[in-house]
């Protein structure tokens, strides 16, 4: 198997896939393949825990199944593609370490990555339109891709060392780094600080990568220039209500 990334605002992966090899992703993934690409939807990846995994899946809001690519005849591709400007990135994953990925962040993998849910914490105010902050844990042994929006910022955190993220910045980061969910201090800073009233609190040691333009946020921005009568400063909160919206406009629901 041979994985290029190309472009550079809006990337592309493309797989290659030798006869044997495969390689797994979550619904609706696909941008194009060679024609004798064989797809079939799979519970259970080389990394295990089957139809455990995929109820894992369905609490967090995913499917139970997973597509499977497969070459058939010879040599063929697959190609994925960004969803909005930013990177495409492998991560190695070995039975030492996971690592958490925000909701739409994981790409594929090739078929030893399990995929379940790591983490589901509603908030209340509206933020990401009652979804909630949901994060995607992959485990297992092979790599994996993931996709970020806007420029990327890679931290390593020494033991005990704390850094604290708007949930919608957050990228990927390995299971090694703790997290909790705190509320923004200060009850000016909740009503009119227009940074929602949530904050996530990671905690070294370990590295996380940091996504500059978050759909809810970018969303926010948007709005505008949408007929929806905000202003420039409109609450990061009234993401998740003009996630549908934004969806329409990029082909996603969010």
């Amino acid at each position: 198997m041979q994985a290029e990334v190309k472009g550079t605002t809006a990337p592309i992966l493309e797989v290659t896939l030798d006869p044997g090899d495969e390689v797994i992703s979550t619904h609706g993934e696909l941008s194009w393949m060679t024609a004798n690409v064989v797809m079939s939807q799979t519970a259970n990846t080389g990394g295990g825990k089957g139809l455990m995994a995929g109820l894992k899946r369905i609490a967090g809001g995913g499917g139970l199944f997973l597509t499977r690519y497969q070459a058939s005849g010879g040599q063929g591709s697959v190609v994925f593609a960004a969803k909005m400007p930013g990177r495409i990135f492998p991560i190695e994953i070995t039975s030492a370490g996971g690592y958490l990925v925000h909701r739409h962040g994981w790409l594929c993998g090739t078929s030893g990555i399990t995929p379940t849910v790591g983490m589901q914490q509603s908030f209340r105010g509206g933020l990401w339109g009652g979804d909630g902050f949901v994060l995607e844990k992959l485990e297992g042994n092979g790599t994996a891709w993931v996709e970020l929006a806007g420029e990327i910022t890679q931290y390593d955190l020494v033991a005990g060392q704390t850094l604290l993220v708007h949930p919608g910045h957050i990228g990927v980061f390995q299971d090694s780094v703790s997290f909790t969910i705190t509320r923004v201090p200060g009850i000016t800073n909740k009503l009119f600080g227009g940074d929602g009233y949530h904050l996530v609190a990671l905690t070294g040691p370990g590295t996380i990568w940091l996504q500059s333009m978050p759909l809810p946020i970018l969303a926010g921005a948007l709005e505008p220039f949408l007929g929806g009568g905000g202003s420039p400063g409109a609450d990061a909160a009234v993401g998740g209500s003009l996630g549908g919206i934004i969806g329409g406009v990029l082909g996603r629901s969010v």
